[in-house]
């Protein structure tokens, strides 16, 4: 029994072959989605500004993995689309080809009443999601697809913001709107050369750049924290590791083949609530 099934798991989700880069590659959740793809088989190239995250974090999948060739670093500034050129190149000669790109840079800065946004920190964060972390890897990852003839994989990481607008986070909601709103764009635009383009948006989850708006010090809920729990019918946080199915099932050609231009929620049933 354990054959049969075993082989059959391995040609429906295996990325055996392939090479994914996974941007914003430095961060917790972006290392551990790129570990995930490792672990069924491709080779990962992280991409990140921060060099000194981008070896910690390739150190510890090649702990991981037991191999140190598949799992690399470039370093790269995807605010610069000559960089972003430069990467790629370095990428694809670490692995021969790229076919798999997963869009995990974004984040926010601060939180505010419309009254008073900062127009910098809109600009900032919108350049910082929508352009970084969708639009200008997309632009020319498809351009060497294209060229090459390669059927790549397009992951966009949304956000339940995508859906409805949190309060105080004007340009976050906005730009991770967008990012569903381009995650269509691309799938119509590349499905003739053979590209998907998909995205996932998580739900709550307790990461770095949110710990502190949703837990006090002591491991409690703060009040923004307890609205979120209030709202999610699962009642509780989501964990990283439950992210990692749907990466693994979105990059697969067999299993998600027929699958472009959808936004799949991973929320505990957040978008779902009602009263």
């Amino acid at each position: 029994m354990c054959g049969p099934l075993t082989e059959y798991l391995e040609s429906m989700f295996s990325l055996e072959g392939r090479a994914a880069v996974v941007t914003g590659g430095g961060g917790v959740l972006c290392s551990r989605m790129a570990e995930a793809m490792a672990q069924a088989g491709a080779s990962v190239i992280l991409w990140d500004v921060r060099q000194d995250a981008l070896d910690e974090k390739v150190a510890r999948i090649r702990k991981t993995l037991g191999d140190d060739q598949r799992a690399n670093a470039v370093q790269v500034d995807l605010m610069n689309e000559d960089s972003i050129k430069a990467a790629i190149e370095k990428s694809v000669k670490l692995t021969g080809q790229v076919d798999i790109l997963l869009n995990g840079a974004g984040g926010n800065r601060g939180k505010s009443t419309l009254q008073e946004v900062k127009a910098e920190d809109v600009e900032f964060v919108l350049k910082l999601n929508l352009l970084a972390g969708c639009i200008l890897p997309v632009k020319h990852f498809s351009k060497y697809w294209i060229e090459k003839k390669i059927k790549g994989t397009i992951i966009n990481i949304a956000s339940m913001a995508s859906f409805n607008p949190l309060s105080g986070v004007y340009a976050y909601s906005a730009a991770k709107a967008a990012v569903m709103n381009q995650t269509m764009a691309q799938a119509k635009e590349l499905a003739p050369f053979g590209i998907r383009a998909n995205a996932i948006a998580p739900g709550f989850l307790i990461a770095d750049q949110n710990r502190a708006l949703l837990l006090n010090a002591d491991g409690s809920l703060t009040p923004r924290g307890q609205t979120v729990i209030a709202h999610t019918p699962f009642g509780r946080f989501g964990e990283t590791h439950e992210l990692l199915g749907a990466v693994l099932f979105l990059a697969s050609d067999k299993a998600a083949g027929f699958v472009s231009g959808v936004t799949l929620p991973v929320d505990g049933a957040y978008l779902a609530f009602n009263i």
